[in-house]
């Protein structure tokens, strides 16, 4: 007889009871059913060496004891079995036949009830078996210290605190659950949460890449998905380097790359983001390396930025050996910012060499999204990106929808006043679509 795939078989056997769907206020109680598992009656001395010898045989399901006592007889245990394997006597493969028959164990097999409660169920198979049958079922969600972040869609609202409840009951250290009520506010990037089981405190703190980082989820923005991209960009980053942090957040770029010894100007408009900013600075001992700023990014890159590149692009920038980045990490409206860099400097250009690398974070819905966002950045500069920049794709956000990274050297003739396109002999690097793994 073929075996069944193993999901297959949980579905089945493994599943709550069938009356639990439509059930929206938990009531674990109703979680309770009876199974018949089959079981070998052995020695309870030998039980630690059969059990190495009957890995396929023994049943295979996290939450349930392999070996529980016999009831009727307290010198022996019962080893429970795959009820999808084991059916008779005749179950046994040859090798598992001999070391029984070296033990002196009988082949024969029992019956036993199992009686299975709202422990032993995965969370998933909870929530398949209470929600719409055939509808998608919550099981992911995004960690941010003790607090688990859902976005859940409309036919599993009405279970929404059911759904809670179940999140926070089997994850360990989840003590809070939200669920997002609208899209994140483009001004200060956070978005309505909604508490649905535990604590409402949404004070957290979290590690990522061996930093820490404090602050009020509800008022800021945090998305533990992005720790790849963060690691990506302080990869890209050598000690003494400047970074140019435009909507710095609570500091995930900032204060690796302050760690890494980057001289780092962070910026965030959000005044709840700026003070944690501050904050993860001191936490992390990187506050004497970062200078932190509270402006809109356009008034940022036109006031302190334009002010230090100006320096840093002045007549002794032939003697600079460091590069300069821009990190713009607002992907709903980051290549509109582009335009803040037209006609930022005065003078005369130093080697194009020495221009800042931008490194600009967008959203796109379109079949080509690299294209897209090249053509959109193009766009508000009024050049052509196709030929020297790189885009890195980040992740996918939604169905038809990419999170991506656009990478180039601002040219002179977009940097400088009174500087022309064909005046511009900056070199372009090649493009590079990259596409590396997503970050979930």
């Amino acid at each position: 007889m073929p075996e069944i795939e193993t999901n297959q078989r949980d579905s089945e056997l493994f599943s709550p009871p069938s009356d639990v769907r439509g059930m929206t206020e938990l009531d674990r109680t109703a979680f309770k059913k009876t199974i018949t598992i089959p079981v070998l009656k052995v020695r309870k001395e030998i039980v630690n060496k059969l059990m190495r010898s009957l890995k396929r045989a023994a049943l295979q399901r996290p939450g349930i004891k392999r070996v529980i006592e016999d009831p009727e007889d307290e010198e022996s245990r019962l080893i429970m079995l795959d009820p999808y394997k084991m059916f008779t006597d005749d179950s046994f493969e040859k090798g598992e036949l001999s070391i029984l028959k070296q033990l002196n164990v009988s082949p024969q097999i029992s019956k036993h009830n199992l009686e299975l409660t709202y422990e032993n169920f995965k969370s998933e198979e909870i929530l398949k078996a209470v929600l719409p049958e055939g509808q998608d079922v919550t099981s992911g969600f995004s960690r941010v210290g003790h607090i688990a972040h859902l976005n859940l869609r409309d036919h599993q609202l009405p279970y929404k605190h059911l759904i809670g409840q179940v999140m926070i009951d089997k994850n360990p250290g989840i003590t809070s659950v939200v669920n997002k009520i609208n899209n994140i506010d483009n001004t200060y990037r956070n978005f309505q949460m909604e508490v649905l089981s535990g604590e409402e405190n949404m004070m957290t703190k979290v590690r990522e890449n061996n930093y820490t980082y404090e602050f009020d989820f509800s008022k800021v923005y945090w998305n533990p998905r992005l720790s790849t991209e963060h690691s990506r960009i302080t990869e890209l980053l050598k000690p003494g380097d400047v970074l140019f942090d435009v909507f710095a957040g609570v500091g995930p770029f900032a204060i690796p790359a302050a760690k890494k010894n980057c001289t780092v100007f962070a910026n965030d408009l959000n005044p709840e983001s700026h003070k944690w900013l501050l904050h993860n600075c001191k936490l992390n001992k990187v506050d004497q390396k970062v200078k932190v700023f509270n402006l809109d990014g356009k008034d940022f890159l036109q006031g302190p930025v334009r002010e230090e590149l100006m320096q840093q692009l002045g007549p002794l920038s032939k003697e600079r050996k460091h590069s300069v980045h821009i990190v713009m990490n607002l992907p709903a409206k980051a290549i509109e910012f582009l335009s803040a860099f037209k006609s930022l400097l005065d003078g005369q250009p130093c080697g194009s060499e020495l221009f800042p690398i931008v490194h600009c974070y967008s959203f796109s819905k379109d079949a080509n999204p690299a294209k897209d966002v090249q053509q959109r950045a193009g766009t508000v500069l009024g050049i052509s990106l196709e030929a020297c920049s790189s885009v890195h794709l980040v992740r996918n956000v939604a169905p038809n929808k990419e999170m991506l990274c656009i990478t180039f050297r601002i040219p002179a003739a977009i940097l400088y006043k009174n500087q022309t396109l064909n005046g511009d002999n900056h070199e372009d690097p090649p493009i590079k679509r990259q596409r590396t793994d997503k970050d979930f």
